[in-house]
C-alpha cells in the first residue's frame, strides 16, 4: 500500500506540473522525488506508530507535509518566483527532517541490517542529489551522491549494534548527510575547503552532541 501511495504521489505531481506555465515541454521527472520519498518515509512511520491516537496525528501531520511539498516542488520550478528562496530552504530542510525521521523509524520498528542498509543508502544517496540539485547550479551530483550514501551506509552497519536510542542512532547519520552534502555545495560554489568545512563541521558536531546527551 506504501508503495502504491507513492506511485500515485509521482503521478499527481506530474499532473500538477503539466499545467505550470514554465515548465515548456521539460521534463518533471525531478521533482517526483521529495514528494514520492515524503510518501515513502511517511508510510513507514505510521506503521510503527502504536497506538490509534497517535495514529491519527501523524496521519494529520503527514497530510500537512504532503501539502507543504507539493506546494514546494510548484513554487521552484520557477527560479525567478517570489517565494522561491523560501521553497528552496524548505524542502533542504524538509528532506533531512524526512531522513532522521525515517531512520528513527526503522530503527524503532527494529528492522535487520540486511533490510537497513539499502534503505539508508537509497534514502541518503537521493536526499543529496536533490539537495545538490537544488543549490542553484543546476546540477545532477551522482559521484558525490554515491559517495555520502555510502559514507552514511558504512556508519549505520557499524552503529547497528550499538545500545542507541533511536533518535540517537538518527542523529549520528544525519550529522554527516548534512556534513557532507554541505560540504559538496560550499565547494561547487567556489568556497576555499578551510572555509567550505567550517559551517558542516560545526553542524555535525552539534548532531553529534546532542545524540550523546539524549538519556
Amino acid at each position: 500500500i506504501t508503495l502504491l501511495a507513492a506511485a500515485l504521489t509521482a503521478s499527481g505531481m506530474n499532473w500538477l506540473l503539466r499545467g505550470h506555465p514554465s515548465m515548456e515541454g521539460r521534463t518533471t521527472r525531478r521533482h517526483w522525488l521529495l514528494p514520492t520519498l515524503t510518501t515513502l518515509v511517511t508510510g513507514v512511520t505510521l506503521t510503527v506508530i502504536p497506538t490509534i491516537p497517535g495514529w491519527w496525528v501523524g496521519f494529520g501531520v503527514t497530510a500537512v507535509i504532503m501539502l507543504l511539498v507539493f506546494a514546494a516542488e510548484y513554487i521552484v520550478v520557477e527560479p525567478g518566483a517570489p517565494y522561491y528562496p523560501a521553497a528552496r530552504a524548505g524542502l533542504t530542510a524538509l528532506s533531512y527532517a524526512l531522513f532522521l525521521i525515517l531512520i528513527s523509524a526503522l530503527r524503532l520498528a527494529g528492522i535487520r541490517l540486511s533490510v537497513l542498509l539499502p534503505a539508508i543508502l537509497l534514502a541518503s544517496g537521493l536526499i543529496a542529489l536533490r539537495i545538490l540539485h537544488l543549490d542553484g547550479f543546476d546540477r545532477w551530483d551522482y559521484p558525490w551522491a554515491i559517495g555520502i550514501g555510502i559514507v552514511c551506509t558504512q556508519l549505520a552497519a557499524g552503529l547497528h549494534y550499538w545500545p542507541l536510542l533511536p533518535l540517537q542512532f538518527a542523529l549520528v547519520i544525519t550529522g554527516p548527510l548534512y556534513a557532507l552534502t554541505s560540504f559538496s555545495a560550499n565547494v561547487t560554489g567556489g568556497a576555499p575547503v578551510r572555509g567550505a568545512v567550517l559551517e558542516p563541521g560545526i553542524i555535525l558536531l552539534l548532531s553529534w552532541g546532542t545524540a550523546a546527551f539524549i538519556r
